[in-house]
């Protein structure tokens, strides 16, 4: 077995993270060519598989993630066959609950223990991108919904794509700004704040709680 993959069995939270962020360099690779949507899918579920990975380890409701990830796979499928705008939306809604559910069992997962561990390290920079994830198919929704919602410098009259969206969600969760893409219509900027608010408190509640317990640790 290649260590690289050793490593990763033995910490999922990086081998989570690194699909995540291996994602964002080859979302752009894919989204513009022919199969882009059925390879955009299939990375997808890689992701979904991930998460679900993590959400099964941690103390959370199992079968919660089961039910909302079955249900994911279905609209996929679904979406690939026949793609209507309610599938469309209702696919978004669902990977956003998943991704928000996902994010919240490895927060549990970090704050249940007394001691900052290595994969608790990782499982910090793999909920952050869960979260960005979960507010980037909430924007998608909010896209469906309301055309419009989302505007950028290049094409401004056109629908966001999904980079545009994630490039988004990253921007506002870490709390540098909103960058070239700007929410117009009143529910779109109240996302946008409500990931503000988001991203300022789980870096002011979880992520200086870990630094803190690895000082001690440290210290010890």
């Amino acid at each position: 077995m290649p260590p690289l993959l050793q490593y990763f069995i033995r910490l999922p939270s990086a081998g989570l993270l690194f699909i995540q962020l291996l994602g964002v360099l080859l979302y752009p690779l894919m989204e513009d060519t022919q199969i882009g949507p059925a390879l955009l899918g299939a990375f997808g579920i890689v992701v979904l598989g991930a998460a679900l990975r993590m959400v099964r380890r941690s103390a959370a409701v199992t079968w919660i993630a089961l039910v909302l990830a079955a249900a994911i796979l279905v609209l996929m499928l679904a979406n690939t066959l026949a793609s209507a705008w309610e599938i469309k939306l209702s696919l978004a809604l669902l990977e956003s609950a998943f991704y928000f559910y996902a994010a919240g069992s490895l927060i549990f997962y970090m704050l249940e223990d007394q001691r900052a561990t290595t994969d608790e390290l990782f499982a910090a920079g793999a909920t952050f991108t869960l979260l960005a994830w979960a507010f980037a198919y909430l924007f998608m929704a909010c896209q469906l919904v309301a055309p419009d919602s989302f505007v950028g410098q290049v094409n401004p009259g056109a629908p966001r794509s999904w980079m545009d969206l994630l490039f988004l969600s990253f921007t506002t969760l870490s709390g540098v700004g909103v960058g070239d893409i700007l929410p117009l219509k009143p529910f779109s900027r109240a996302l946008v704040m409500l990931e503000e608010f988001a991203g300022v408190m789980y870096f002011t509640l979880v992520v200086s709680r870990l630094i803190g317990l690895t000082i001690l640790g440290a210290r010890r």
